[in-house]
């Protein structure tokens, strides 16, 4: 089995992880979760995710539940050098994208 990425494209953080992979050419099998009608609630979901949110990527046994980092991962295998670019911007920003200040190194 490939790629699945469990998304509702009402969700904005859903949407970025879509859009990227369909303009980066990954291959991945759309896994709709309706946020509307509670799906991301329901036990078979749980076992993806058990903090009930979306997006999730699952490839085989390995899954992720964050956008930001959905996005790193593709990124990365695309490009070895992208997770070095985003602490380079956090570094530069000083701030995580909560907005909460990060402890310096």
């Amino acid at each position: 089995m490939g790629l699945e990425l469990y998304l509702d494209l009402v969700s904005q953080p859903c949407r970025a992880v879509y859009i990227f992979a369909r303009r980066n050419g990954i291959p991945f099998e759309l896994r709709t979760v309706d946020l509307l009608k509670g799906q991301h609630f329901s036990n078979d979901f749980a076992q993806v995710n058990p903090l009930m949110k979306v997006p999730a990527l699952k490839d085989g046994d390995f899954i992720l539940t964050e956008s930001l980092w959905v996005l790193a991962a593709r990124s990365s295998k695309a490009d070895p050098n992208f997770l070095h670019g985003v602490s380079a911007w956090r570094r530069q920003w000083g701030r995580t994208f909560s907005g909460r200040p990060m402890r310096s190194s």
